[in-house]
């Protein structure tokens, strides 16, 4: 537990019946109030109760006893301010506001999906505030601790399962060339080109791997930077150009429509160079046609940003679409038209995952023989 939600218990527990506030003694230590000065001021008491409690370095609300909020200091605004209300009005939370005992703290484990999943600790002790009785909550964000131990745990479980083939693969060319083959140079051409491909697979799965940590730790806090819209398609054009040759398409970037956005600038530029990677990779039409990506944008009257990428592929067929944010999951190999080659099976769940972050929605959307479309909107 950390020394910040040490230090939001001492406060609750140290309630005295005369508010759910705290002053300082000389000896540095937590003492209630004095009687006296409260008497002799009391027009200002809603005023320190606001502004001790706001001064405090942690997250911590006031509930009555019935579950009403009576008040939110600037810790909890500012880590909680759109999940908030979800938060409080938990059956666990609102039981144990209106039942624990004075005297008790409780403890709340409290999950949420609104407006991403969170993890949160509430810690709840029994005092009054201002002359009526009430609780105090100190909430803890346990979601970076929670998401580090289930990403480390998937990435063991998954990691070790995808990395299996290429590792068999490439031990097993290694001992052919210090075999049979070590003295065929046409052989040995061949499979240092299969070693190569298939440690550059390994590569890209531990950079997504990583990468998608690295966003889910940070799915909970809301972007609070601003893209300007050109800027985002200039870099996306440069982006793109510096491909390989064999991944390169007929690709068209319509103008970008004037205009700023809120949010992470590298990140929905990810967004953008996934969806684009995979109309690479898989939006590829049968010979002789040629392939062809649109990318383009424009604000909708709801005044959202909508983004989106069309190819002219052989589509994916309807019961795929609804899990090809899953992370590693894959079309079948008989359903797509790219060789052996079927990715990490991660591109889109990142895109999921920056998309869910800034508070947009992510749809796919594809007909067999025609192509597809990845459209994001934006707040």
């Amino acid at each position: 537990m950390s020394a910040l939600v040490l230090l939001g218990i001492g406060f609750v527990v140290g309630v005295s019946g005369t508010g759910l506030f705290m002053r300082r003694s000389g000896a540095g230590g937590l003492l209630p109030p004095s009687p006296a000065r409260v008497q002799a001021d009391p027009a200002s008491a809603e005023d320190e109760n606001t502004m001790l409690v706001d001064d405090l370095p942690v997250a911590l609300v006031v509930l009555g006893r019935s579950g009403r909020l009576l008040h939110v200091n600037a810790g909890a605004q500012a880590q909680f301010a759109e999940g908030l209300g979800t938060m409080i009005r938990q059956p666990s939370l609102q039981r144990a506001v209106a039942e624990l005992p004075p005297g008790k703290v409780g403890e709340v484990r409290i999950e949420t999906d609104v407006p991403v999943r969170r993890v949160v600790q509430a810690f709840v002790r029994v005092g009054q505030w201002q002359g009526r009785p009430a609780c105090g909550v100190v909430l803890f964000d346990a979601t970076d601790r929670e998401m580090l131990d289930r990403t480390r745990s998937d990435f063991v479980a998954h990691a070790s399962h995808e990395l299996r083939t290429p590792l068999a693969a490439l031990s097993g060319f290694i001992e052919t060339l210090q075999g049979p083959a070590a003295n065929d140079a046409a052989a040995r051409q061949k499979f240092l080109g299969i070693m190569s491909r298939q440690a550059a697979r390994m590569q890209r799965l531990i950079d997504r791997l990583l990468y998608l940590s690295r966003v889910q730790m940070l799915e909970h806090q809301r972007p609070q930077g601003q893209i300007r819209v050109a800027d985002l398609f200039a870099r996306l054009h440069d982006e793109l150009q510096g491909r390989p040759a064999e991944d390169r398409a007929d690709i068209i970037i319509h103008p970008a429509p004037p205009g700023i956005l809120r949010g992470d600038a590298d990140q929905i530029l990810q967004v953008l160079v996934n969806l684009c990677e995979n109309a690479c990779r898989y939006g590829r039409p049968l010979p002789p046609a040629t392939a062809r990506i649109e990318i383009g944008a424009a604000w909708e009257d709801t005044g959202e940003l909508r983004l989106y990428v069309r190819d002219n592929g052989p589509g994916i067929e309807a019961h795929h679409l609804p899990r090809l944010t899953e992370r590693f999951y894959r079309v079948p190999q008989a359903s797509v038209r790219n060789g052996n080659d079927q990715g990490t099976g991660l591109g889109l769940s990142i895109v999921r995952h920056i998309v869910d972050r800034h508070g947009g929605r992510l749809e796919l959307s594809s007909t067999p023989g025609q192509g597809t479309c990845c459209t994001v909107w934006l707040p």
